[in-house]
């Protein structure tokens, strides 16, 4: 007798995700903006200065409140300097994935934190803590920064492909293959060969589990 049958079932709150970053094209070029609205403005309270300027503070009381204040300055001041280091890294993002942002996720190329932090001038650990759950509003859609860090597939030509891109070429095989007759993770792997993408067996059905895609057997329908 449940009037909503369906509230027994992910009853998990919604994730929201506000991008920190938007990266836009304009005329040829890409901008990469902050989004100003995803951390709030901190300022000092003029009250704590203005107790400081009275001459009949106590000393112990003025001492503690210039511990407090230089205390506050440090935390506006790091947060600033997280949002440059978010800026930088986002337009170093742009240099390097510019294919993808025209393109699509079919021309992501390897890329890893060495290469940006060699770029803008940081320590990898930096851009690793900068990147956690940080995410871009981009012409491609809405994605976490370290989307675009991705390990490399040698390819046939010698140039990298980026495993990203791969996991997206077995995606559509998996969705365009005939359900009475699926593809298994060796034919797969011979038909990315094919498309000159040298790739094991082993690494498609890797590659197959990560998106959560079933093996054939599994996925093979009778009739």
């Amino acid at each position: 007798l449940e009037p909503k049958p369906g509230r027994d079932y992910g009853g998990d709150e919604p994730t929201y995700v506000v991008p920190d970053v938007y990266i836009q094209k304009v005329g040829e070029d890409y901008v990469v903006t902050l989004n100003r609205d995803a951390v709030p403005r901190l300022r000092l309270a003029g009250y704590y200065q203005r107790v400081l300027n009275d001459v009949d503070v106590a000393p112990e009381t003025r001492e503690y409140l210039q511990e407090r204040l230089r205390s506050a300055r440090w935390l506006v001041k790091s947060i600033y300097q997280r949002q440059q280091t978010i800026f930088k890294v986002a337009t170093s993002i742009v240099k390097f994935q510019r294919a993808f942002f025209d393109h699509g996720i079919s021309l992501l190329r390897p890329l890893v934190l060495k290469d940006v932090a060699e770029d803008i001038g940081m320590h990898e650990s930096t851009i690793s803590r900068a990147t956690a759950n940080k995410y871009a509003h981009t012409p491609q859609g809405i994605y976490e920064l370290k989307f675009f860090f991705t390990s490399g597939v040698k390819g046939a030509s010698g140039e990298d492909v980026s495993a990203e891109t791969v996991k997206e070429q077995i995606r559509g095989m998996v969705t365009a293959e005939t359900p009475q007759n699926p593809l298994s993770d060796q034919a797969i792997s011979e038909i990315l060969r094919g498309r000159q993408i040298n790739i094991a067996r082993r690494t498609v059905a890797k590659y197959r589990q990560a998106m959560g895609i079933p093996p054939s057997a599994n996925r093979k329908q009778i009739g």
